[in-house]
Parts: structure tokens; sequence; C-alpha cells
């Protein structure tokens, strides 16, 4: 057996747990002999569900192994049983010497996350679903891939049973309840983040580098700067991947000719950093950027700040809102900015509608297609083929689910408790239609996330960084005017909107950083 020599044997009577949901640091567990459950417990009414059963040869853990969270999961031993130990310290040194094993293990752990994400295992959230409180804590659960299960207080019986068990008041709702006994009611973001460990404080005085955004740029220079020895943290004020990890199969990413869920994508971006030594803050909000006894200083939302040699921002873009008659009103409840798994199952068997016609929204129509009935694309001119791939508006127009409203606008949205329809105009016409939907997607644009640098750093007009010589006289491609900053992907002027071009910003600026940190005498 291949991880023999990095794990300890030890004999386990009946009934013994490996580890517990809520543990953090937890070893790797390979069945020798007998049986291992995994159970679930925070199953409905609090009972245990048991998840999973592992034999002999089968191995035993989390993706939160690799990611240092919190186990959402309790492993037990079903029978007496023998099973080898791996810490995650040992895990790192033999994945180092067979990076197939290594390969093997995380596409198991991202597996099962995904299928303990589609049966509701770990947390519980418990709340209306016309709460703008519950949707921010099943969006943050769901952009951090946490696995939980959601009762809606307006179809769920079982909701209103468990409120009343744990004498909760409506007024104190969503609570959120984790391993069938601790409440949080009402929680913050970033007090459930504490619960499950996605936050980590910076510890030292100061780092060699603070990226600030882990979408694909941020997280391929926090790769590349931690492997190269630099000490790396890592903000992102709502989870890690960006909006690539919203997209469900990203097709034109090189080396992933079957295509790879960003999300996916965005999972082994982190343990691959995590690996080199980065730390990840999540959320981590940056709200300024000063300078300090000759130190970048990043303010956070909570109060804390994080002092570097050298900033990154990585902080890419945030989708425009559509301002029509009625979009304040559903926005908390039934208009989206993503189409994940989240919204999908939100919208099983009910007519959906998108408005864009970038390779976004043609992503998220052809991905709602498959749960929704009638998805409709509303588009603002004739030619689908003008701002979309070819590759997927032939997918758009091959789906029988698909309707493409063209030259038209969603120009208001109605529904008494939730969304019910969009009223459609057809532009030369100015005919309106109203279409029936329960929910609304829209992607119709993006703005740089830039207003938290409160013109620390120069912008063009559009407010997206500037950087380079010619932009604003800084020496690396990279830098901004303000030595020792820089940015990369989306939120960067000029730079190109894919992927693939921000995953390459962030391993390339790297380099710009180490010439400037020997230059000062930083390191």
């Amino acid at each position: 057996m291949l991880l023999t020599q990095h794990g300890d044997r030890k004999r386990l009577t009946k009934d013994t747990m490996l580890f517990c949901a809520g543990d953090r640091g937890c070893s790797l567990f390979v069945v020798l002999e007998g049986m291992v459950r995994v159970v679930d417990e925070g199953g409905p009414g609090g009972d245990q569900r048991v998840l999973a059963v592992h034999g002999p040869g089968r191995f035993v853990g989390d993706l939160s192994i690799l990611t240092g969270q919190a186990a959402y999961v309790t492993a037990v031993a079903q029978t007496d049983a023998e099973v080898l130990e791996v810490s995650y310290d040992r895990l790192k040194a033999a994945v180092n010497h067979d990076q197939a094993l290594g390969d093997l293990i995380l596409r198991a752990f991202i597996a099962r996350r995904t299928l303990h994400v589609d049966l509701g295992a770990g947390l519980r959230i418990i709340g209306s679903r016309y709460s703008a409180s519950t949707r921010v804590l099943r969006d943050f659960a769901s952009r951090n891939r946490i696995p939980y299960r959601w009762e809606d207080l307006e179809e769920d019986p079982e909701a209103e049973a468990t409120l009343h068990a744990f004498d909760i008041p409506p007024d104190q709702t969503p609570v959120v309840i984790w391993k069938g006994r601790t409440v949080l009611r009402n929680p913050s973001t970033a007090e459930l983040a504490d619960l499950l460990g996605l936050r980590v404080a910076p510890s030292r005085a100061a780092y060699d580098l603070v990226v600030v955004g882990a979408g694909p740029g941020g997280l391929a220079a926090a790769v590349y700067a931690a492997s190269e020895g630099l000490s790396t943290v890592v903000l992102d004020a709502l989870a890690t991947g960006g909006q690539a990890a919203t997209s469900s199969q990203i097709e034109n990413y090189l080396g992933f000719p079957a295509g790879i869920a960003g999300a996916e994508l965005a999972d082994r971006a982190v343990v691959q950093a995590r690996k080199f030594g980065a730390l990840f803050t999540i959320p981590g909000e940056a709200v300024s950027l000063s300078q300090s006894d000759g130190y970048h200083v990043v303010g956070l939302a909570e109060g804390d700040a994080v002092v570097a040699h050298a900033v990154l921002v990585a902080t890419g873009v945030r989708y425009r809102r559509l301002e029509v008659p009625g979009n304040d009103r559903h926005e908390g409840s039934s208009v989206y900015y993503a189409a994940t798994e989240l919204e999908a199952r939100l919208c099983r068997l009910a007519p959906v509608t998108v408005v864009g016609g970038g390779n976004s929204a043609g992503q998220a129509a052809c991905f709602l297609a498959r749960r929704s009935p009638v998805v409709n694309l509303v588009i603002r001119h004739d030619d689908l083929r003008r701002d979309m791939s070819r590759y997927l508006a032939d997918r758009v127009e091959q789906s029988s689910r698909i309707r493409v409203w063209r030259d038209s606008e969603v120009c208001a949205l109605d529904g008494q408790n939730g969304l019910e329809e969009v009223v459609v105009r057809h532009l030369p016409s100015n005919e309106e239609h109203r279409v029936a939907t329960t929910a609304l997607f829209v992607m119709i644009g993006a703005a740089p996330r830039t207003s938290w640098l409160q013109g620390a750093i120069p912008v063009d007009a559009k407010g997206f960084i500037l950087t380079g010589p010619a932009e604003c006289g800084s020496e690396g491609m990279f830098e901004t005017r303000r030595p020792g900053v820089f940015a990369v992907g989306d939120v960067r002027s000029g730079s190109v909107k894919r992927v693939a071009s921000a995953v390459g910003e962030g391993s390339v600026v790297i380099r710009q950083v180490h010439e400037f940190l020997e230059a000062q005498g930083r390191r």
C-alpha cells in the first residue's frame, strides 16, 4: 500500500469515532480491516443519517482535510476495525512522492463533497425564501461549497417544528443548526465562517504579499507566490473562485477538453496554494489601502488590518443590476447574478429568465435548461453570436427548452410574495409581453470592484485599475503607480476577460513582485 510508510496503524473497537463533524486538522484514514460508516449528524429531526460505509481498501476523509476547514461529517467504526491514520503533513509528503495518488485522493474528496451537497448533509439553514438574510447565508454556503440543507419556513412543516423545539421566535430567523445542537440565530457570514473554520486570522506582523481577491488571478498568484517562498495571505469578501466558480462548466480552459466546473477549479487551486503555505481569510473584505512606515496596509471590514511589503489587487468585477420597476423588491429572493446548483435546485420544474447576450448568460441558460422546463433568454440585439462563443450559441439554439427573445429587454418584474412574471419589451415594435418566470438571472456586464481603494491608486474612466509603463509610468506591466501595488485579472484596465488570461497574469506578476521585494531589500 502506497500510504503505509506515511501512516500509523490503529486498532479500533466498534463505535469508536475517527473524527467528528466540526473537528479541524483531521487525518485521512485507510480501512485495513472491518467497516467504517460516515454519518451526517444534522439529519432531519436531528437524527444521524448514514451517508456511506467503507470497507477494507477504502479511505475515509473529507475535502476539509485539505482545505483546513471543519469537517462536515462524522466517521465511526461500524465494527471492530484496523485503520491506517495519515496526518495532513504526512499526507502532503506522500503526495509529493506520488502525484497520481494525490490526484486520486483529491478527485475522490471533491466527488464526496459534491455528493454531500446534493444530499443536504452538514448544516441546516432554516428561514423564509422571501428573507434577504436567508438568501445571504445560502449564497455564502453555496459559493463556498459548504454542504447544507435548507428548510423553508413557507413550505416545510419540519422547519416550524424545529424552531419550536429550540424555542426560537420567528424574528430571530434565519437560524443555522450545526451538528443538531449548535444554533446561530440570524448570524452574519463572518460568524458562520468562524464556526466552520473558513477565516484564519493573519498571524505575522507583515507578509511578503497580500492578495486581495480569490478569483482565478488571485488564486494563481497565491500558488506561485507561496511555492516560491513568499509569505502569502489571500483575502476575499465572499468565497474562493470569484465569478469563475459560479460557472457550471468552463469548456474552453486549456487542458480540460471535457470542461471543468468552476467550483472544482477553485477547490483544486485552494488545495494547491495551501499545500505551499498560503493562508486564506474568508470572508475578509478589504475596505481601504494605505501606507505606514514603508509598508502597505489593507484595512478589513471586520476592523482588522493586514500589513504587507506588496499588495496584489485581483478583486475582479461585479455584475451590473437591472434598473427596472420591481427589481428592488425581488432582488433579495428571486433575482440572481450566478447560476449554480443552488439556484438550479430552487428553479426545478419552473420557468426562468436569463438577461444577457455574453458567454455567462449562454452558459447559465444551458445549465438551467437541465432542470427548468422553460428558459427565456433575453438579448437586446438579434445576433446571438455577436457576444457569445459560437459553440455556445449553437447549443442555445439547439435546446428545445430555451426560447431566445431577440431585440428585447426586460422592463419590469411583477409578483406578490415572489417573482411571478417579467415584462419583456420588443424594442423595434415597443410591444410588451408578460412572461411567466419564478427567477431572473441578470448577466448584463460588469463593473470593477475598486470602490474600496478610495483613490489610493489611479483608475481609468470606467474604474478599472491602470497598470504598466504606458498607462501610469510604473516599471512592470502589472504594477500600479504606487510601487509595490500590483493588479491582475478583470479588475485591471485593458485585461482580457477570460479565466485563462487571469491565471496567466496571476502567475506572471509574481516575478515582478520578486523584483520589487529584492530591489527594496524587503525579503
